[in-house]
């Protein structure tokens, strides 16, 4: 680790005081300009030439206000411990001074002792030191009093430490505290086909330009990862050398060498959270209470004795309720209790009539036979005090990884089983609840997704696309330097032979991000059939493709574009829940090798066939750091456990990082992580198929009196139900795109609301811009059928065409 403050004892290199230390005698006494500033002012001997009215003179040149404390290096009485450090006041050496000012002064070093002097400066050196730069013009504002010099080869210019912040000089608080002017501070490297956008600074969340600025600092460990310099600086402050460190990856070693290098301020010291006294008090405080309506123990409701029946157990949900054990009919206190408030929120969820149904991989009858179950019940092992229940019951599949059975025979599935018993009539109507209730949470993220959508102003982007060459063309579109979510995209598709179609319709858009959306799903950046977890690419990585991939779908969610739909649930809990609360299933692994070396580990029926698996892959088992002695049949539970944490979460947790970053985007994460329902219908679920009863519920039609028109209204519903049937030449999707442009609806709707309007006019028409169908009005069934296939069929012919 580079040196801190306590390396400042060493001396600096001669040359950087030659020529700038001559100086003569200096005396210090407090005379009445030092009496009343409560600064030492320098007072020359005769020899020297300097009288009192010089001094005052001098002081008045260098800017120090004579009725408050004012530095002797700078001369400012400013007082901001975050730019120029504490301005410590001396009243037994008849001193005032800036903390960096001293640090950072060319011509001292620390020879005390840490408690001898100012932090280890002599007083007889910051004297010749005060003395040495009253010789020196500052470059900046031409007043006396430089104590600073940079230090690059044959550059002389001198400064006042705020006049360098002032005038963005880099100051090094490391080594021998080195300080560099304007003109050859050192700068960060940026490649040249870097992204010249805008980001969010991750400390303060608003928007930072991505450009070498002195006031705009990239991590070195993150490709995209920007912070404002003041943000940094306060972390710095804040933190202090133990706990600051990158706040994507966590990284610290590269972190802080790169911000020391930068000028950021690193104290050797604790982080100021850690400095409070009795913080963390509340966290040693464990609820006691009997809260059953009937306490039983004759010592009251606080009594607790560990060990016995009068031990008070908390609620496994909340944590802050509890009952003795006796007063609740518990005869261990390793048995789970929910309290009455957590009990009735799962009876609402649907869940705690489950409650006594255990998972494949942790149930077993008293008999030690399996238990054939429909679904993991939604109970975790017992969790500490403060837990959120709300996170368990809306993630089941999300269990403690030490959950695991010790007995072999419950991994065989028995599901199939299971279905067997349930009847056509039982599961047309679970399907049926599933699909409305999938309807129902869809309904609500677009209702969020809309919401976002308000943070979308006029100013529009123009992406030119080549459709051919969807993802160069889209990744080139999104880096360019005057892209920005919040602005309004439109899209302006090319061909290979450089002629341009232009449409800005939200029809172009759409397909745009369609297109775009069936790239990522086949791209090499995703993994599995149809359900999709990350896969690990390492090229991609480099690039910084994750985080364009997961801020292209946030940009399509909420500027009307189609939803992935191919997210695996594993990959949408980590996304939601974190890496470190999902547990992966087989069906996560993509990869058919490693899933058949976790199916021989995970079906060996003996010990020494469980022992043959692993030896014949200790070399894939090292490798994922998953190599342990095996000794009874049961280890193979932990063992398929870890093999599935390490490939299906942490061979990928970089992307993963990645791809978090990107979807943050318009606050789209946020949303996922408190209305996970809603977005998992539409990010884990393909668009259900359109049926005439959606379409019809889709369109208004404006209502009218006329006979002829109410007619032709019942032909469109008609119409819709012969389309269903496959009784006509188009489909649902031809209708929906002929109006609208779209061939599904989209997961945010339509703006405009489509709508019907029924008029004396011989074809329909398909108005895109305002999402508006108009119909003619004929006089039988036929006639209206044959004008609607003939004009639809037609018209995207010509357009596909």
């Amino acid at each position: 680790m580079l040196g801190f403050e306590s390396s400042r004892r060493l001396a600096r290199p001669v040359e950087r005081v030659v020529g700038r230390a001559a100086c003569g005698t200096v005396f210090w006494q407090r005379s009445s300009v030092s009496n009343s500033s409560g600064c030492l002012m320098p007072e020359t001997s005769a020899a020297s030439g300097f009288q009192p009215e010089e001094l005052i003179r001098m002081s008045k040149n260098n800017n120090v206000d004579i009725q408050s404390p004012a530095c002797v290096l700078c001369g400012r009485t400013d007082d901001c411990p975050e730019k120029y450090g504490e301005k410590r006041t001396y009243v037994e050496y008849s001193l005032t001074v800036h903390y960096y000012c001293l640090l950072m002064s060319s011509g001292i070093w620390q020879r005390g002792e840490e408690g001898e002097g100012v932090d280890g400066f002599l007083i007889t050196d910051i004297r010749k030191e005060v003395n040495r730069a009253a010789k020196l013009k500052c470059n900046i504002c031409k007043k006396k009093g430089a104590s600073i010099g940079c230090v690059a080869p044959k550059c002389k210019r001198s400064y006042h430490f705020p006049c360098g912040i002032q005038k963005e000089c880099i100051f090094q608080f490391m080594e021998d505290f080195r300080s560099y002017c304007w003109e050859h501070k050192p700068v960060q490297n940026f490649p040249d086909n870097a992204s010249r956008g805008t980001s969010q600074c991750t400390i303060c969340l608003d928007l930072v330009e991505q450009l070498p600025a002195y006031t705009v600092l990239k991590s070195p460990c993150c490709k995209n990862a920007w912070f404002h310099r003041e943000c940094l600086q306060y972390q710095a402050l804040s933190a202090g050398i133990f706990f600051f460190r990158c706040t994507v990856c966590n990284n610290k070693d590269k972190f802080q060498e790169e911000m020391l290098r930068m000028g950021i301020h690193i104290p050797e010291k604790d982080a100021s959270w850690e400095l409070e006294e009795n913080a963390y008090q509340d966290l040693l405080q464990c609820y006691q209470h009997c809260d059953i309506k009937r306490c039983l123990c004759r010592n009251g409701r606080d009594y607790n004795e560990p060990d016995s029946k009068w031990e008070i157990k908390r609620c496994q949900w909340c944590g802050s309720r509890g009952t003795h054990l006796a007063c609740s009919s518990m005869k261990s206190g390793e048995q789970n209790w929910e309290c009455t408030e957590c009990r009735s929120i799962l009876g609402k969820k649907g869940n705690y009539g489950k409650q006594k149904k255990r998972s494949l991989a942790a149930s077993e009858k008293t008999d030690g036979t399996t238990c054939l179950l429909e679904e993991p019940s939604p109970k975790c092992p017992r969790q500490s005090p403060g837990s959120q229940p709300n996170f368990v019951l809306q993630s089941p599949k999300i269990m403690c990884q030490n959950n695991l059975s010790s007995c072999s025979h419950l991994e065989f599935p028995a599901s199939n089983r299971v279905r067997m018993s349930l009847s056509p009539l039982m599961s047309n109507r679970n399907q049926s609840l599933r699909k409305k209730h999938l309807r129902r949470q869809s309904s609500e993220a677009s209702s969020i997704l809309n919401e976002l959508k308000l943070q979308v102003n006029t100013k529009t982007t123009r992406l030119n696309i080549n459709a051919e060459n969807i993802w160069n063309s889209a990744l080139k579109g999104f880096r360019q330097r005057s892209f920005s979510p919040t602005n309004t995209i439109e899209i302006k598709f090319t061909n290979c032979k450089n002629t341009s179609k232009t449409d800005t319709s939200a029809a172009s858009k759409h397909r745009f991000f369609q297109l775009l959306m069936l790239h990522l799903q086949n791209s090499s950046l995703f993994e599995g059939s149809s359900a999709k977890n990350l896969s690990l690419d390492f090229q991609a990585v480099k690039e910084n493709l994750y985080f364009e991939a997961g801020k292209m779908i946030a940009v399509s969610l909420v500027h009307g574009g189609p939803s992935p739909g191919f997210f695996s649930k594993t990959l949408f809990n980590c996304l939601v829940y974190g890496p470190e609360n999902v547990k992966p299933a087989l069906e996560d692994v993509a990869d058919v090798d490693v899933a058949q070396t976790i199916k021989m580990i995970k079906y060996a029926n003996s010990l020494s066939s469980l022992q043959s698996t692993v030896r014949n892959c200790c070399e894939f088992l090292a490798a994922a750091g998953c190599l342990r002695p095996v000794t009874a049949l049961c280890d193979k539970n932990m063992l398929v456990n870890d093999i599935l944490i390490h490939h299906v979460i942490k061979r990928i947790i970089s992307p993963l990082d990645s791809f978090r970053q990107g979807l943050k985007t318009l606050g789209v994460l946020e949303k996922m992580q408190i209305h996970p329902d809603a977005f998992s219908s539409i990010l884990c679920h393909i668009p259900e198929r359109l049926s005439a009863e959606t379409v019809c519920d889709l369109f208004t039609i404006h209502s009218s009196s006329d006979v002829n028109k109410v007619e032709s209204a019942d032909f469109w519903m008609g119409y819709l139900q012969d389309v269903e049937s496959g009784e006509s030449v188009v489909t649902l999707e031809d209708i929906l795109l002929f109006v609208t442009g779209f061939s599904s609806i989209p997961p945010s709707g339509f703006d405009p609301e489509p709508s019907i309007k029924l008029l004396h006019i011989r074809y329909p028409i398909g108005n895109r811009l305002l999402n508006c169908l108009e119909l003619p009005i004929t006089k039988t069934y036929e006639q209206f059928k044959n004008k609607m296939e003939f004009t639809i069929r037609n018209t995207l012919k010509v357009e596909r065409e």
